[in-house]
């Protein structure tokens, strides 16, 4: 049980053991994200667990953001996990049969692939900053860029909308860097530039790389052999000036 007190709210993990239909036991490890407006706003929730497929999961925690909306304005996360306990069985019954229909449709679909470009301000602890950034984005399966050019640091990454969200949740309440006396600290000066679903004519990254550019061309050449010309035009030029 881990907690991260924050300006932007708490975020916490906790792992729960639940039955599933052959009344095996399922560990779930689920990560709460409680922001500051919190109970009249609902968590963010992120749900995992190595017994059970990325839809099961998904389906899970959309079950739990529904069950979410009836406690609004009340305490709810210990709600929310007693539930969670006593209906796993029931969501993973569902999810098999919506899954065997949904196999006759193209696989991947469930979800949607999404992609987030983020800026930071600076690195002070460079090194380690890029070996946990690279960390992430491998443990959550996700793939893109970190780009360098002059003082200019973007995150470019895709991957399933729950990984990418999880990912940001990590990146606000983690001390990823160092302040100016080099005490560990919390990354503060973080823009999210843009969030939104994978659309066809964008290329997939197919690995996560660390990369430096001398000029912004270069820059710009990266993110237009991806198909992400647009993007780069609407975010990255206010950034050069």
């Amino acid at each position: 049980f881990f907690c991260f007190p924050e300006i932007h709210g708490i975020s916490f993990r906790i792992q729960i053991s639940a039955k599933e239909v052959l009344d095996t036991d399922v560990l779930l490890k689920l990560l709460f994200h409680l922001p500051v407006n919190y109970p009249s706003t609902l968590p963010d929730i992120s749900v995992n667990s190595d017994q059970l497929t990325r839809a099961q999961c998904m389906d899970v925690k959309e079950k739990l953001l529904e069950q979410a909306k009836k406690h609004l304005s009340e305490p709810m996360v210990h709600d929310l996990i007693l539930w969670v306990q006593q209906h796993l069985k029931e969501v993973i019954k569902q999810s098999a049969t919506v899954s065997n229909e949904k196999t006759t449709l193209s696989k991947g679909t469930e979800d949607g692939i999404w992609m987030l470009l983020l800026h930071l301000d600076h690195m002070r602890a460079k090194a380690k900053y890029v070996k946990t950034v690279e960390k992430w984005a491998s443990n959550l399966r996700l793939t893109g860029r970190l780009m360098f050019m002059g003082k200019i640091i973007l995150i470019l990454l895709q991957g399933d909308r729950s990984s990418i969200k999880e990912y940001l949740i990590l990146q606000k309440t983690s001390k990823v860097d160092v302040d100016s006396s080099g005490k560990k600290c919390k990354e503060k000066m973080m823009r999210v530039l843009c969030e939104t679903e994978v659309q066809s004519q964008h290329k997939r990254f197919q690995t996560f790389e660390v990369k430096e550019y001398s000029a912004p061309e270069e820059l710009q050449k990266e993110f237009e052999t991806a198909g992400l010309t647009t993007l780069f035009s609407e975010f990255v030029p206010p950034l050069l000036k």
